[in-house]
């Protein structure tokens, strides 16, 4: 039985600090398979500033060479109104029937499930197992704890929380800034990443 991450985000660009977050993840969690999931342009709740077709390709450009990770353009193919995580996970729990399947998040989006904001969110906990990265500012067990449809779930496998030397962030909004007004961003993508970026003259 493998254990599989999911790791959806926009991506838009990836970083850096994705791929460090990625393989940080599956060194603790002892993931065999990291799947990097670019989020649908078709999401109503995102503002996304190139292609589907340039994300992925950056993401495929990034992970080349790392054979824990994969990347799956499933949700770019989903319709808009069916693109949910409760719908993205069921689809990746039959692809890989025998495998443990975890989805991989912030604890900012950890709060926003507890809360209710997320489609189907009692399915979701219930069914799903999630590895969490802290947060700064955010107190993942007070979180669980305050939150009828989180802490009705916590059974000791639901949430694998990773409280330590991940709150390293580095946006790929500041990237998309530097990128903007003539700043220098180089370390702060892969150097392919960086290229492909200025070939296409990307985020101008």
């Amino acid at each position: 039985m493998a254990k599989i991450g999911i790791y959806g985000s926009s991506f838009d660009p990836i970083t850096n600090v994705h791929l460090w977050t990625a393989s940080t993840v599956a060194h603790r969690c002892k993931l065999d398979k990291v799947i990097f999931l670019p989020c649908s342009s078709k999401r109503q709740d995102k503002q996304l500033n190139v292609s589907d077709e340039h994300r992925i390709n950056m993401v495929r450009i990034a992970i080349e060479g790392n054979d824990k990770f994969e990347v799956d353009d499933f949700e770019m193919n989903q319709p808009g109104w069916e693109i949910a995580t409760y719908q993205t996970l069921k689809h990746f729990r039959a692809k890989y029937p025998n495998d443990e399947v975890y989805f991989i998040m912030g604890a900012d989006l950890l709060v926003d499930i507890g809360e209710g904001k997320w489609k189907r969110a009692e399915e979701l906990i219930r069914e799903n197992k999630f590895i969490v990265m802290a947060r700064d500012g955010i107190n993942m067990l007070s979180a669980i704890s305050k939150s009828p449809i989180l802490r009705n779930a916590d059974d000791g496998h639901t949430f694998h929380l990773i409280d330590k030397g991940l709150a390293m962030e580095i946006s790929s909004s500041y990237i998309r800034d530097e990128f903007k007004m003539g700043g220098e961003p180089r370390y702060l993508v892969p150097d392919q990443v960086y290229d492909y970026i200025q070939i296409n003259h990307l985020y101008k």
